[in-house]
């Protein structure tokens, strides 16, 4: 693993000239999450191939070690993963797990402790303290578990003791009810678990609006993949999971990380010139796949061809040749707002991204920090109450500083995008970035060389 000078402080490179690179993208951390979650919730062994190994995926096989469910790591190649689930189908109670800052972990595990075989106790990063936790802890209260608090109500630490007996109404399907306005996390936590319910599960989202559908879409269609049967009514809000056994096959590919792709297919219109990533899947139910066509609206031209039996996407780009949004809706894919923001700064006219007000709870306020890290180099942005403007500036305006990161990996490829076109650019705690791309300083500087 490449390794910077100073940790702390890392002066992001200049584009010198333009780019003309391939870059390979590790596996998704979304996907990768669920399938380690479903394979738990399984009876057989599954092996995952091409998982990504990053620190939001060390602390979810950490958080399943915990429960009972072994992880075991191929020696000869680090990608692949078998998990085996507790032979009893019950997992650990009386246990430890740590989230770090991960929020698959903190909104993903608590409902496996709906079957564990004792109180489960979840702690993590102390920045974990501020992202908020209480729709998917509402859910499972609903369910009949206890939560007790060991800080601020909503919030970690907490402790889930399991109920006695699972809830099942008289039409068979449990009942819940949770405002997910916060997190489509929240309906994808509960949406994994409903399978093992007696009646199976009934969630009804009572928010105006649901963030990152898409997302939502992704764990309906996990868990139909592990032979679950979960519906959506989307205009109703209202998710339904039918009792079954899950199980996924014997042996998963994981897509690559289709939003860790923003950054680097963003560069080449920052820098100009051509950014090519491979094993670009036809179809995908992540929200980066929305990434190539929001690239072709800002001016990017973008191909998808096939060489060996790789489909690449191919982003090719004049440096600077960048078009302003206007009002630009953003909820199905908010997760790569910071790195569009990055190229939106070099546009010719304002944008206004929208729908993505949950950004606020997330890693760090990701609307908060763009707007202060956009006006430390010279630029202009604004926090709107569902979003984020941003109005360019001349070039000559923009100058280097030292741009926080703020724990929070997206924050960190967003400085070193802006870094690109900006001299003197240095990003405190670039390593934050190994959360979901473990390599990502030796995958930049090989992209611009």
């Amino acid at each position: 693993m490449s390794e910077t000078k100073n940790p702390e402080l890392w002066p992001a490179p200049v584009a010198s000239h333009q780019l003309d690179a391939v870059v390979t993208i590790p596996g998704s951390k979304s996907l990768s999450n669920r399938y380690l979650i479903l394979a738990a919730l399984g009876s057989q062994p599954v092996t995952l191939v091409g998982l990504l190994r990053s620190r939001d995926t060390e602390l979810m096989m950490g958080a399943l070690e915990a429960l009972g469910v072994h992880c075991d790591v191929d020696p000869n190649v680090e990608t692949t993963v078998t998990v085996t689930p507790p032979a009893s189908g019950r997992f650990n109670g009386n246990v430890d797990v740590y989230c770090g800052l991960a929020g698959t972990v903190m909104r993903f595990v608590p409902g496996l402790a709906l079957f564990a075989d004792g109180p489960v106790h979840f702690d993590g990063d102390e920045q974990a303290y501020a992202r908020p936790m209480k729709p998917v802890l509402d859910g499972l209260e609903q369910l009949g578990a206890h939560i007790e608090y060991h800080g601020e109500v909503g919030r970690l630490p907490f402790t889930i003791t399991p109920p006695t007996e699972l809830p099942a109404s008289t039409d068979g399907a449990a009942h819940v009810a949770i405002d997910s306005s916060g997190s489509s996390q929240f309906i994808s936590g509960l949406l994994l678990i409903g399978s093992r319910l007696p009646g199976g599960l009934s969630l009804t989202h009572t928010g105006e609006k649901t963030p990152s559908l898409p997302h939502i879409r992704m764990t309906v269609a996990d868990v139909n993949g592990a032979g679950g049967r979960a519906h959506a009514d989307e205009d109703a809000r209202i998710w339904t999971v039918e009792p079954s056994s899950l199980q996924l096959p014997q042996r998963v590919v994981v897509e690559p990380d289709l939003s860790n792709a923003a950054p680097f297919l963003g560069a080449a219109m920052i820098a100009g010139g051509t950014v090519r990533v491979p094993h670009w899947p036809v179809e995908t139910t992540q929200p980066g796949g929305l990434l190539p066509g929001y690239l072709e609206r800002m001016g990017a031209a973008v191909t998808f061809p096939e060489r060996d039996g790789i489909r690449y996407c191919e982003v090719t780009a004049t440096a600077g040749a960048i078009r302003g949004l206007g009002d630009f809706d953003l909820t199905a894919a908010g997760e790569i707002a910071p790195s569009l923001a990055a190229i939106l700064v070099f546009a010719d006219k304002p944008t206004r991204m929208i729908g993505i007000g949950h950004l606020r709870g997330h890693e760090t306020n990701r609307l908060e920090a763009l707007v202060t890290e956009i006006k430390r180099i010279g630029g202009e942005a604004r926090e709107l109450p569902d979003g984020l403007e941003i109005t360019p500036v001349a070039r000559e305006q923009l100058h280097g500083a030292v741009m926080e990161s703020y724990a929070d990996h997206r924050m960190a490829t967003f400085a070193a995008m802006i870094g690109l076109s900006v001299p003197g650019v240095e990003i405190v705690n670039v390593a934050t970035t190994r959360k979901t791309l473990p390599d990502f300083v030796g995958m930049w500087t090989g992209m611009l060389a």
